[in-house]
């Protein structure tokens, strides 16, 4: 653990970087001195959740009589590392009739244009219903909402197990009328988690805005049973609850509460290029390219005296339209497994996690690039 001294606080802060292999944890204590820990993001063994862990051993190691905590900030990788393993929510696609294979078909790119075996990106959606349903360009109802057969489909993907839901209808993020009674059918009738496109991103181009409210309901739910198990665990270990932030993609904070799949994506990275600039700046520099390699994904984004910023981005083959630092993400991290596939060895995007670990962690896990590294 490392001591140094800042300004005098009332209470505890802590700041906290999860990402899918380690935690790191850093304290402030109320008489001004910082605090580091680092932990295995998953260790069944030993804790339920690093993050309440790492708070827990620096309250009960210091014999503080002071348990009050402020705040707790954190930027976690949970959002991100589902989108890249696509280890999302099962989710039901609704989209107006015609269009169930507009997603797939995208804007037609060809990332490889010499390719002969074309690879399409992995959907994100489970299943597809189809909606009857139409509303012009300019609002007229050339179709009614079809509201049985829609109610039909939904009760069918809740049979199945399927609690989350993408609500996309042509022309929806200009005349809603469709999409909001949708979205009302889908709540009376359980489904846990609803994003609607007028509300998620109320944007031109169709395929796009799917893409975006799609990637909402497939990692809002992990954000929310990972942000509930975090209140859950510190409400157990501290007399009342603290204020809880968590980092954005586009660098800034949103209380817990107001946190969404889209807007997190690159929590983690984000809050890696925040650290890199305030570090680097303060040295001097004001030229930076940051290489942030973790356990489960490598990130790379660059520093020209601003942060560079943008309103959409491809990651992990999956477009997305909101505001978000200028970062590239790939699956490829010291956890990544190494597999012999197609005559040749291959990286990722899997990842053996904090548990089991690389082989190297001794827990039988799978051979990773850590391992490799350790035998080099």
């Amino acid at each position: 653990m490392t001591d140094n001294k800042i300004k005098k606080k009332r209470g505890w802060e802590f700041w906290i970087d999860r990402g899918g292999t380690f935690t790191d944890v850093v304290a402030c204590t109320p008489q001004g001195h910082l605090k580091t820990l680092k932990l295995l993001s998953e260790n069944p063994g030993q804790y339920q959740d690093a993050a309440v862990y790492g708070i827990q051993k620096f309250l009960s190691a210091l014999k503080s009589h002071v348990r009050e905590v402020d705040s707790v900030k954190m930027g976690t990788t949970v959002a991100t590392n589902a989108l890249l393993q696509h280890r999302g929510e099962p989710t039901l696609l609704v989209i107006t009739e015609g269009f169930r294979d507009a997603l797939r078909i995208g804007y037609q790119e060809r990332p490889d244009i010499f390719a002969l075996d074309i690879r399409l990106p992995q959907m994100l959606y489970k299943e597809v219903a189809e909606v009857k349903e139409r509303i012009s360009a300019k609002g007229e109802i050339i179709r009614s909402l079809d509201e049985e057969a829609l109610q039909n489909s939904l009760i069918a993907a809740l049979e199945r197990g399927i609690n989350s839901v993408a609500i996309i209808l042509l022309h929806g993020y200009r005349f809603p009328q469709h999409e909001k009674r949708a979205a009302t059918l889908a709540r009376q009738l359980g489904f846990k988690q609803v994003s609607v496109s007028h509300e998620t991103s109320p944007l031109m181009k169709f395929v796009t805005r799917a893409d975006t409210t799609l990637m909402d309901a497939y990692l809002s739910p992990v954000l929310d049973r990972y942000v509930s198990d975090v209140r859950s665990g510190l409400n157990n270990i501290l007399e009342t609850s603290p204020l809880m932030f968590f980092m954005q993609s586009h660098g800034g904070l949103a209380r817990a509460d107001h946190l969404r799949g889209k807007d997190s994506v690159l929590s983690g990275p984000a809050g890696g290029v925040v650290g890199m600039v305030q570090t680097a700046t303060s040295a001097g520099f004001e030229k930076l390219i940051g290489f942030d390699m973790g356990g489960t994904s490598t990130d790379v984004s660059l520093f020209e005296g601003h942060y560079e910023r943008t309103d959409s981005a491809l990651i992990g083959g999956v477009r997305v339209t909101a505001p978000m630092m200028q970062i590239h993400s790939i699956a490829a991290g010291g956890g990544s497994i190494l597999k012999y596939e197609s005559s040749r060895l291959q990286v990722g995007p899997e990842s053996a996690g904090a548990f089991p670990g690389p082989a190297c962690y001794r827990n039988s896990g799978p051979i990773t690039v850590t391992d490799a590294n350790v035998y080099l």
